[in-house]
Formats: structure tokens, sequence, C-alpha cells
């Protein structure tokens, strides 16, 4: 292979043992791939593209302060376009759980990308001479931990979210005035709208994009430029302003350089800020999915105030059968985001003094609970809210006939007068509304005013100020 650099052509067999044939990668990947393999799950390409972005980027810097040679900073942009664009993406292997500070495929990067440089150069192309130049595994790995984490909460979870928010306030609307009984402790409570209750998921979205957008300015500090510890060594002044300036062109997003190196890159209190917020979103999310299954359950001996679709067979055993499979499942994501948040939360005690050691877990979990609950609110969106019907009789029925609607005339005849009421009527056989008419002409009022206050849309407020 003419022109590839002999640093990377390194022999395939170690004293370690027969190890993976050579491909883009070097001897740096080929050690990594045996000293860990723990899980068989490789680091996601996310962060891996995040690293070649960075890697471009800091070409061209490099290539304006004289650092390396304008055709090898020509050849690495053109390597790192190839992989941004879908080519040479069998050429990262490395296990997730390695090194805490992703050394290994920050190397990994390093190694590919000098490869196939060397490959358009037709010249050796070094991995740490040239296409690591001013930085360090301790400054670039974080870098792209956060620039790949903000981007996927920008561009995939907070657009899902968007368009559940639009679903929900549109089926909030649509049910303004559709009667329903609010429940508390899961007993009855007094009559609300359906339109209520979805308008109240549809806030939770709304606050949960609100928080994650509070974050971002701090993800996006990056840390590049710190190189070993934060004190920019072996970089040209002004090189992390100049690459956070090059990737804020690049993707548009509010990327700037950190305001203190040896804050951003030792340790990961941006990311664990962000994995609480989405923790926070996904739990609003559970609550959401959870309400659409109790709310469907039945048909007979459930709520079966809604109806979900019917996507499969519920039951192996049961014909007939039909379960909320997207709402379990979507709760099934979120425990995991929960079990993600518990990892990054202890990950972050491995920041000690100039370096986190964790950086690789921290990276797998953020991505992993990002991409999945983008997902999930997908499928909840398209599956369930905007296919849901509701069955406007029974939510009015059971409203009417609760005797919960008796709360409305504790003004007019006293709360232990209307609490008997609720007796009376069950021990008698009658309604709420009968009972009252008569415990209230006894004391004078009239029947009108009672008809008026035990009215269910009434009793909703609907149409009032939200608030009051």
């Amino acid at each position: 292979m003419a022109g590839v650099n002999p640093a990377i052509a390194a022999p395939a067999t170690t004293e370690m043992g027969a190890l993976p044939p050579i491909r883009r990668w070097g001897p740096q990947t080929r050690l990594a791939i045996a000293n860990f393999p723990i899980s068989g799950e490789p680091m996601p390409q996310e962060v891996v593209d995040a690293l070649v972005e960075i890697k471009l980027v800091a070409a061209a810097v490099n290539e304006r302060e004289g650092v390396i040679a304008a055709d090898v900073a020509a050849a690495i942009r053109r390597a790192a376009e190839e992989v941004l664009a879908g080519e040479h993406l069998d050429q990262f292997p490395v296990d997730v759980f390695q090194t805490g500070s992703g050394t290994s495929t920050n190397m990994n990067v390093n190694e590919v990308l000098a490869h196939r440089a060397s490959e358009l150069l037709g010249a050796p192309v070094h991995p740490n001479d040239d296409v690591n130049a001013s930085q360090s595994s301790n400054d670039v790995f974080p870098t792209a931990v956060r620039l790949a984490a903000g981007r996927l909460v920008m561009t995939r979870l907070v657009p899902e979210l968007t368009l559940l928010h639009r679903s929900l306030r549109t089926l909030a609307d649509r049910h303004r005035t559709t009667v329903k009984m609010g429940r508390t402790h899961l007993m009855d409570a007094v009559p609300m709208t359906f339109g209520q209750e979805v308008s109240g998921w549809a806030r939770s979205i709304d606050l949960g994009m609100r928080r994650l957008a509070d974050t971002l300015p701090r993800v996006f500090e990056l840390p590049i430029g710190g190189t070993a510890v934060g004190t920019g060594l072996n970089a040209p002044r002004g090189f992390g302003a100049a690459v956070a300036d090059g990737l804020a062109r690049r993707s548009g997003l509010g990327i700037t350089e950190a305001v203190d190196h040896m804050e951003a890159q030792s340790a990961h209190d941006a990311l664990v800020e962000l994995s609480a917020m989405v923790k926070v979103v996904a739990l609003s999310v559970h609550k959401i999915a959870g309400d659409l299954r109790l709310l469907s359950s039945g048909p007979t001996g459930g709520l079966a105030e809604l109806r979900l679709p019917e996507l499969q067979a519920g039951s192996s055993i049961m014909p007939g059968k039909v379960n909320p499979v997207i709402p379990e499942t979507v709760q099934q994501v979120v425990a995991q985001v929960v079990g993600n948040d518990a990892t990054i939360t202890f990950a972050a005690t491995a920041s000690t003094l100039q370096l986190s050691t964790a950086g690789p877990v921290v990276a797998r979990s953020i991505v992993s609970s990002i991409t999945l609950l983008a997902n999930a609110v997908e499928q909840l969106r398209v599956r369930c809210v905007d296919a849901v019907e509701v069955d406007v009789t029974a939510m009015a029925a059971y409203a009417s006939r609760s005797p919960a609607i008796v709360t409305a005339l504790a003004p007019l005849i006293g709360y232990d007068a209307a609490a008997d009421v609720v007796h009376r009527a069950g021990a008698d056989g009658r309604t709420v509304v009968e009972v009252a008419t008569e415990v209230a002409t006894a004391l004078g009022i009239p029947a009108a005013d009672v008809a008026a206050a035990v009215d269910p849309l009434t009793m909703t407020g609907a149409g009032r100020d939200p608030g009051v």
C-alpha cells in the first residue's frame, strides 16, 4: 500500500497473539481490540462521527497555524468527509468499555484517518503528528461526547418532542368539552374534561423541551484546546476557539470554547445535567404512556375510556386479546433512561484531579438515552396519540354516575351534609342528585341551584382561564 505510514501498517501479530487482519486501523487499535474484549459493542457511531468532525476542523486550523502542511491537511479533511458521508464505518471496532479517557477510540480514529489520508496523498500521514496535532484524547474525547449528545438532542429528541407536543395540543383542543371523571389515588375525584387532562400532558412536554434547551449552552461549551490537562500545551494560541468556531459554522449549533478548560475536561458536569433533564422528560413521557395504558384498560373489565390501535396479538393462549404494547415499550425505554442516568451519575465520581476517567461509559449512556427516548416518543405519537379513539359516552357516564360530584354541593349545604348525601344515596340506591335535591329543598335551597352546581361540564371549569 504505497504512501501508507509505517507507523500504521504494523504486523497483525504481536506478543499477545493473532489479531484481526490489518484494515485501515493501526497498532494502537489492534492493541485496544485485544485489551478490551468486554461487550462486543463499539463506541456509538455518533461519537465517532463527532471525533471525525473535530479532526476535520482541527486539520484546517492546524494548516492555518502552520502546524501541518496544506496537502496533509487537505488529505485529512477529505478522509474525514468520507467517513462522515458513511464510508469506512466498519473501521471503528474498539469496544466502548475501554480506557476511561477514550484514548483508544481517539487513536482508532487517528489511525483510520491517517491511513486513508496517506492513500489519498500518496505519502505518509501520521496519526499523532498530523491527525492528532494540537490535541489530546483528554480534550478531544469529551468534546466529541458533548458534540454528539447536544446534536442528538437538537436533531432527534427535540423534533420528536415538538411533534408529540403538537399532537397532544390538537387532541386537547378536540376534546375541550368532553366531560370525564377525574381520579386521584385511582379513586373518583371530580369531573374534568379530557382536553384538560391532555393539556397537562402537553405542558409537561413543553416544559421538558425548555429544560433540555436550558442545558445546551453548557453542553456546547467545548473542552477542545485544553490538550492534556487544560493548559493548552502543544496547541497554538487560540486553537480551541478556532476549532469551536469551525464546528459551530459546520453544525449551526451554539458551540463555544470552554470558559475554563480545567473545569470542562476534568468533570462531566454538563453531561450529568443533560442526562438529568433527559430523565425528567422521560418520566413525563412515562406518565403519559401510563395514563394511556390505564385509560384504555379493559375493554370490559377496565376503564375503557380510550381505545388504542390493535397492533398485534396480545397473548399466546387467549385468542383475541390485545395489549397496550406501545405504552409498555415506552415505559421500558424510560426504565433504561433512568438506569443510564444512574450510570452517568456514578461515572461522574470518576472525575479526579484533571481528568474524568469514565468518559466512554458516559458517552454510551447519554447517546443511548437520547436515541431510545426519541424513538419511543415517535412511536407513542404515531401509534397512540394520533391514533387513539376517545369513548366520549363512557367518559360522560362515569362522570355523571360518580358520587364525587357531591363536592360541588359542599358550598351550598356544607361538608357534613354533602358527605351524608353520598352515604344515603348509596344506602337507598338513589342518585346523588336525587338525595341532594331532597336535602337542599329541606334547607330552602332551590332545586335549580342544585342542578346547576352538579352539572358536570360546569364543574370542570371549562372555558375559564388556565390556572383558575
